[in-house]
This record gives C-alpha cells, sequence and structure tokens, in this order.
C-alpha cells in the first residue's frame, strides 16, 4: 500500500513539474559535492500557479514561462478552429483512467460600472478550483469587459463568447442590459450567470421598496467638490503649516507628535470637514491664530504616555535610529514631561475638549469629535461628568 502512494506520488510529480526518474544506484565513486541549489517549496509552486492561472496567465509546459493574456482583447469575430488546430490535449493515466489535461476554459466578465465586484467574486469562486487549476492543468482565461452601457458593445461581446464557448457572468445594473443579456445568451445557448440580478430583487422585495434601476454612476454634486476642496485644504494645514489659514478650518486637532492627528484629519476631511492640525512641541511657541480662533473649534488629543513611548520608540527605530542612539523623542522621561507640558496648555482653554486616543481606532475618535463638533453647532450638548472623552 505504501509502495502504491509512493509511486502515484512521483507519477504526479512527474507528469507537473517534469522531474527526470532518479538513476538507479551505482557503485562508482562520488564526484566532488556540487554546490546546493535553491530549490522552492512544492507548495509554494502550488500557490504560485494557482495565482498565475487565476489571473489569466497561461503557463509553456514546456519552458515554464507565463505569459498574461490581454484582460481586455478587442472584440474581433473568431474563424471556426479546426480539431487539427487546436493544442494536443495532454492525458496521463492515473490508476487506469486518463486525464485530460487541456486548457483554454474562458470566463467573460461583463459589468456596466467599474468591474470590481464581478472580478473579485470569479476571483473568490475561482479559488475554490485550485485542485483542478494546479493539480489538472484545466487553466480558466479570464476577461474583464467594464463600462460596458451600450447594448451593441454588449451583443458583440457576447458573439464573442459564442464563438469561444465562454462563460458570461455579468454585474449589469440597468435591468433593460441584464434582460438583453441574458436573452442574447438563452439564443445562442451561452452559460450565463447574473450575479446582480437576484440579490438586488431578494432585497427589493425584503424592502418593499423598487430599485433604482440606473446605472452605477457617481455624478459630480456639489458635496463631491467640497469633499475634495476639504482634502485639498487638509493636506496643506497638515503638522502646524500656514497658521494663518486656521480661521478657514472647520475643526483644528492640537497634540503632541504621535498622537495620530494626521490620519484623524485626513479621515474627517473625506467626509467634507476642513481640519488643521498643530503639533504641541516644549520650547516652540504654538501660533497665535491657535488662540484667536473660535475655540469650540478646537480639540485635544492626548494619549497614554508608556503607550506613545511604545510607539515613539518603534518610530525611532523605522528612521534607522538603533538602540545606541538615544533621542529625547523617544525617552520616557521625555515623553511623560512633553505630555504634561501639553496638559497644562490644554487645561488653560477650557473650552477644548479633551479626547483621550488610547486604544482607540481612528474612526472610533473621529466619531467623538463629530459629536461634539454638531453638538455645539446645534446648541444641545450632552451632559458630561469629565472634560476627558
Amino acid at each position: 500500500m505504501i509502495a502504491s502512494s509512493t509511486s502515484t506520488l512521483r507519477f504526479q510529480l512527474a507528469v507537473f513539474y517534469r522531474i527526470p526518474k532518479s538513476p538507479k544506484a551505482s557503485y562508482e565513486p562520488a564526484s566532488e559535492p556540487q554546490p546546493r541549489k535553491f530549490r522552492p517549496s512544492p507548495q509554494l509552486n502550488r500557490w504560485s500557479r494557482a495565482r498565475s492561472l487565476r489571473s489569466g496567465r497561461k503557463f509553456d509546459r514546456t519552458g515554464q514561462h507565463s505569459q498574461q493574456l490581454d484582460p481586455n482583447p478587442p472584440l474581433q469575430l473568431k474563424e471556426q478552429v479546426s480539431p487539427e488546430q487546436k493544442d494536443t490535449t495532454l492525458t496521463a493515466s492515473n490508476g487506469g483512467a486518463d486525464v485530460d489535461l487541456t486548457a483554454g476554459k474562458s470566463i467573460y466578465m461583463v459589468s456596466d460600472g467599474t468591474g470590481w465586484t464581478v472580478e473579485h467574486s470569479v476571483g473568490a469562486a475561482l479559488g475554490q478550483f485550485e485542485h483542478c487549476l494546479v493539480d489538472r492543468n484545466c487553466a480558466v482565461n479570464t476577461h474583464l469587459f467594464s463600462g460596458i452601457d451600450d447594448v451593441g458593445q454588449l451583443m458583440e461581446i457576447i458573439k464573442q463568447a459564442a464563438k469561444e464557448g465562454a462563460l458570461v457572468v455579468y454585474t449589469l445594473a440597468d435591468p433593460s442590459m441584464a434582460e438583453s443579456a441574458k436573452q442574447a445568451c438563452e439564443i445562442w445557448g451561452i452559460p450565463n450567470i447574473d450575479m446582480l440580478g437576484p440579490i438586488t430583487q431578494s432585497i427589493a422585495s425584503h424592502l418593499n421598496v423598487s430599485p433604482s434601476g440606473g446605472p452605477r454612476r457617481y455624478p459630480l454634486t456639489d458635496e463631491y467638490f467640497r469633499r475634495i476642496e476639504a482634502i485639498e485644504f487638509t493636506i496643506k494645514q497638515d503638522d502646524g503649516a500656514l497658521p494663518q489659514n486656521l480661521h478657514k478650518a472647520d475643526i483644528v486637532l492640537a497634540g503632541v507628535s504621535r498622537t495620530g492627528k494626521t490620519p484623524l484629519s485626513i479621515y474627517l476631511s473625506q467626509k467634507g470637514y476642513k481640519v488643521a492640525n498643530v503639533p504641541i512641541v516644549m520650547g516652540v511657541p504654538l501660533p497665535k491664530a491657535l488662540f484667536e480662533i473660535d475655540p469650540e473649534k478646537v480639540f485635544g488629543l492626548t494619549i497614554n504616555p508608556v503607550v506613545l513611548h511604545t510607539i515613539r520608540r518603534a518610530r525611532a527605530k523605522s528612521l534607522g535610529f538603533g538602540d545606541g542612539v538615544r533621542s529625547n523623542y523617544s525617552e520616557m522621561d521625555h515623553v511623560r514631561e512633553e505630555l504634561e507640558f501639553a496638559r497644562k496648555i490644554l487645561a488653560q482653554n477650557p473650552v477644548w475638549p479633551v479626547i483621550e486616543v488610547t486604544g482607540k481606532a481612528v474612526e472610533e475618535t473621529a466619531a467623538v469629535v463629530l459629536r461634539l463638533y454638531h453638538d455645539r453647532k446645534n446648541k444641545c450638548s450632552m451632559p458630561r461628568i469629565s472634560k476627558r472623552y
């Protein structure tokens, strides 16, 4: 039984990796030892081949090279190929049964948007067939057609799929386009999957609301331009730059280094808020504009000194400072002293709320900032027992 399993394993390796049979044992004197060559792990080879095949690359079995297929080929009708012109079918005997090793099955992915949904869905589904893609070489060529919003283009793609015998998978938000694709595939006998229609109908039935049915477009509204303007403003105001523009900001963040001011600013700006952040550094006076603007715009950030010390040590290493290089920036005594300095400044401005960012994700801190911001704007603040949040 063990001998049979061993011979089967050797046969599989010989087929897919073209490993020659080991020569018979020889009693001749051994030659000088040769330098050991690097041989990749068989499991690593399997993963690499699976990724390549799933992404549309076809392997040249003789040279073990791969060639990237065009993900969006021109729509040209192919002539009928005779059986003699097709690739030679590779077969291997496995326990008396022939295994078909021919490759070249195609999947056409069609979308009226970016194609992200259909591409990743098909990729996830193909991940369940790695045993076939690798062990039996049943390669799949995927082709993505995105932004298809014309029926004529859609019909050309389906014609080409019929010529190649491809599977058509589509996510078409426009009901008329989806229906046209379904009818054309049925007429030409093409296997097809509507990935968006069934779930859309199920949600519509569950909510008792009809779907919009329009293509997924993102119009350039006033809100869009407002968000872009907010992002540009926030980037220019990062780390205390251009303090003369602090009065234009919706939100101003103040805190010592590495309290997450920049990522929090960028996150808030993507929601349409103009954000500026000002670092609090010992020995460096804060800009006068910070104390002249509306104090209800300003939010202080603080953090646990032990956590800040750990973050700064990691930051110092990333900048190339070894253990032998001492810097006040990452020394515990300096961290405590700087936090105490910031605490005194924040205490001198009682209108500024202080947010504790220790253990909080950016989204959590942003939620606290926005709640306080809108409470102040609407003049309806929640009762609190502490200045810290």
